[in-house]
């Protein structure tokens, strides 16, 4: 959950001990989107930021950005954030389906982020043609935006949603790049983020778990720090997991580790959307409405949804 910096140490006081949370600002997110359908007005009224969150993913997995019109997803932008910025073959919407343009139409939304306040852009993995997206073809993407992007780069590679991971080797010649800060990585194979801490030592790059369930062992091997889905409603046990990673204190991370999988895994690959969007509003928070054609929890579905949180001990 910490320290993403630029190279060259250009936005140093921006991402100094800047907390990665995937999605906490959701409430600020869904409430204005479900504003644009009725022309209301959104409501900033979210978290209170502590010293273990002090920033914010927002459009991300979490934050339903494929089904976002592109105005919308500038009206939701400013603010000190990181964006995820989709290359528009990887979107669910039509009007982001651009075929042969795919990479510029990334730079000029990467672009269009920046100057509505984004501090960094997520960029996530080119899917559509997914058989031609070799290494050759994704270093090629990526250099691009990161060639003529005015914020750094941070490579997202999610297959459970693309069906692509993006290549280790791809990775580290993409690590070299001077705008180019590090990578989200939600595959959950822990040996390839070990692998790919190892191989980017030498760069200034840093490796982000994309997901509380394997947090801890993304730790131990090299990781520094995570952007989870889950920290939307238990912010405060992620954080702490980290700290506790971070001190040594591996038999009590641990335990709470233990804790957080049932539910990570219940508002991520079992309920997804959803199930999150639920959660927040039994937190306290604004989960919302989801956007067709994601569909709200069956009682059965909720059922299930609580208990794995109520035997867990979080609620």
């Amino acid at each position: 959950m910490n320290y993403i910096m630029q190279k060259s140490s250009a936005l140093d006081q921006v991402w100094d001990n800047f907390s990665f949370m995937q999605q906490i600002i959701n409430a600020h997110v869904n409430r204005q989107c479900a504003g644009c359908h009725e022309g209301g007005q959104n409501e900033d009224t979210i978290f209170d930021l502590d010293a273990s969150r002090q920033g914010f993913v927002v459009q991300g997995s979490n934050g339903e950005f494929p089904f976002l019109t592109s105005s919308e997803r500038l009206e939701v932008g400013p603010s000190p954030v990181l964006c995820l910025l989709p290359s528009p073959t990887a979107a669910c919407r039509e009007d982001f389906l651009l075929p042969p343009a795919a990479t510029q139409a990334t730079v000029e939304m990467t672009v269009s982020m920046a100057q509505v306040g984004a501090d960094a852009a997520m960029v996530v993995t080119p899917c559509y043609y997914h058989g031609r997206m070799n290494s050759a073809a994704l270093i090629h993407h990526y250099t691009k935006v990161a060639d003529l992007s005015p914020i750094p780069v941070v490579l997202y590679s999610v297959p459970a949603n693309t069906g692509l991971d993006l290549p280790v080797d791809a990775v580290v010649t993409l690590s070299q790049h001077p705008n180019i800060v590090g990578i989200k990585d939600s595959g959950g194979d822990v040996t390839r983020i070990g692998l790919i801490v190892h191989k980017t030592r030498r760069q200034d790059f840093q490796v982000l778990a994309g997901s509380a369930g394997f947090l801890l062992a993304s730790y131990a091997v090299g990781a520094v720090g995570g952007v989870c889905a889950l920290a939307n409603v238990l912010g405060a046990q992620v954080c702490q997991l980290e700290r506790l990673c971070l001190t040594g204190q591996w038999e009590d991370a641990q335990k709470l580790q233990h804790r957080l999988i049932e539910p990570n895994t219940a508002v991520t690959r079992r309920f997804g959307i959803p199930g999150l969007k639920k959660t927040m509003d039994w937190f306290g928070y604004y989960g919302g409405p989801c956007r067709a054609p994601l569909q709200e929890l069956s009682a059965a579905q909720e059922e299930a949804l609580r208990l794995d949180f109520t035997s867990n001990g979080w609620l």
